[in-house]
């Protein structure tokens, strides 16, 4: 019997090779179909979009319970059901003028102030302007703003004409809030047909945390000219330390020649090394360490105050949240990005894992802030402590609303707890002597 490899090459039958050939193209075939039939839906979903998209919600209703009432009529011969749905097809016809029609408006929508101070006022305007030639009948204009709807209704307008309309905006929590666009809505009063123009792009209203005003020699915020001395010895820095004998390897440049002279010896002089100041402040939004929405926001205004302080002592800074690391270029930029802390929910197993991450590629600081709410156990605070090495100072504030402000010290950890925002400043002069 021979071996497989001492066989003649396997011969497949013409009848099998038919079979593949023709699987093939019939494969070849179905794909090809498949993308002309969604080339084809794609077209017309298009061409029919603008005409869907007009129809409401109700008039979706009124369409389907037509369709419905037409099926029962077929299939059980009630004339009744018949009469229904002629009178919900007719009442879609009749709203169908309502939408018809063109608008030439020019629309402004104005914030003023861009920016506030939470519980202050802001208010906004929107102007309309008939930009067309014709005269233009009463309509009606909607505008989102926040998580609220404000609705206008505009009358009618001559060529040329202007109609101003001012709205108050909530600004009663910290926030980012959002105003616009600004959409002219045509439609019946059923609310059977509904057809929408966008006029204008969205604006933004900052509402910045409420800030208190620190001393700029507080908690660790030098202003430093050589930077801050360390008890790291090196070879190569400004302030100088010691003499000790020269060894293979030593610059020349730190040889000091008068002493090497006098004792026989090549000498070199040892420095103290330093570094500028870094601070880096760790604000944690997780929500199960705050045991209120009120104690968040306190929170979020301890740690623009900070910062607030910091920029303006032109002190290196970072500033690092779960979601977002702050811009700290200007207090502006800051604080519009203090506007956009949000609570987040299990983002990191624990503080020091979550710190860990967030500062990661960031300068080596000297100076530590974590911000943290009242229920953090002082144990998550002193294993983030540990990340940061025993030069760094680290500071660990607990933010409880309408508990008394006070300073401890928990294994060498200085604990900073804020019951008041005014509380703060003098606080942090205690933490500086």
């Amino acid at each position: 019997m021979r071996r497989a490899s001492e066989r003649g090459p396997v011969r497949i039958s013409p009848a099998r090779h038919a079979l593949r050939s023709v699987g093939r193209a019939l494969g070849a075939g179905a794909s090809h179909a498949w993308r002309l039939l969604r080339q084809v839906l794609a077209v017309v979903l298009g061409r029919i979009r603008p005409v869907v998209d007009v129809i409401g919600p109700a008039g979706r209703l009124v369409l389907l319970c037509a369709v419905t009432a037409f099926i029962v009529s077929a299939v059980f011969g009630w004339v009744e059901f018949t009469y229904l749905a002629t009178t919900l097809l007719a009442a879609v016809l009749v709203a169908v003028p309502f939408i018809i029609g063109r608008a030439t408006y020019a629309v402004e929508l104005q914030l003023n102030p861009h920016r506030v101070v939470a519980g202050e006022r802001a208010l906004g305007q929107m102007t309309v302007t008939n930009s067309g030639e014709r005269a233009l009948l009463p309509a009606r204009m909607e505008l989102p703003v926040g998580t609220g709807l404000a609705e206008f209704v505009i009358p009618g307008l001559a060529p040329a004409a202007v109609h101003d309309e001012l709205f108050a905006v909530p600004t009663q929590r910290r926030a980012v809030i959002v105003a616009g666009p600004a959409v002219s809505v045509r439609g019946d009063q059923l609310g059977l047909m509904r057809r929408t123009v966008r006029w204008t792009e969205a604006v933004e209203l900052f509402v910045h945390p409420v800030t208190t005003r620190i001393a700029s020699s507080a908690a660790g915020l030098m202003r430093d000219l050589e930077g801050e001395v360390t008890k790291k010895i090196t070879s190569d820095d400004i302030s100088f330390h010691a003499l000790r004998a020269y060894e293979p390897g030593d610059p020349l440049r730190n040889v000091h020649w008068r002493t090497s002279a006098r004792a026989g010896q090549l000498m070199v002089r040892q420095f103290e090394e330093t570094r500028r100041t870094q601070l880096t402040i760790v604000h944690t939004s997780e929500t199960a360490y705050y045991a209120s929405d009120e104690e968040f926001e306190l929170a979020v205004s301890v740690t623009a105050s900070l910062a607030l302080q910091i920029i303006r002592d032109g002190t290196g800074l970072s500033v690092v949240t779960e979601k977002l690391a702050l811009r700290t270029a200007t207090p502006v930029s800051l604080l519009d990005d203090t506007s956009r802390i949000d609570a987040v929910s299990g983002l990191f197993p624990s503080l020091r894992e979550f710190a860990r991450a967030a500062t990661r590629r960031l300068p080596p600081p000297s100076v530590v802030m974590i911000i943290a709410g009242s229920l953090m156990d002082l144990t998550e605070f002193r294993a983030a402590q540990t990340l940061f090495g025993k030069d760094a100072t680290t500071l660990a504030f607990r933010i409880n609303p309408g508990a008394q402000s006070r300073l401890s010290t928990v294994s060498g950890l200085t604990v900073v707890t804020i019951g008041d925002l005014a509380d703060l400043p003098k606080l942090l002069r205690r933490v500086h002597r």
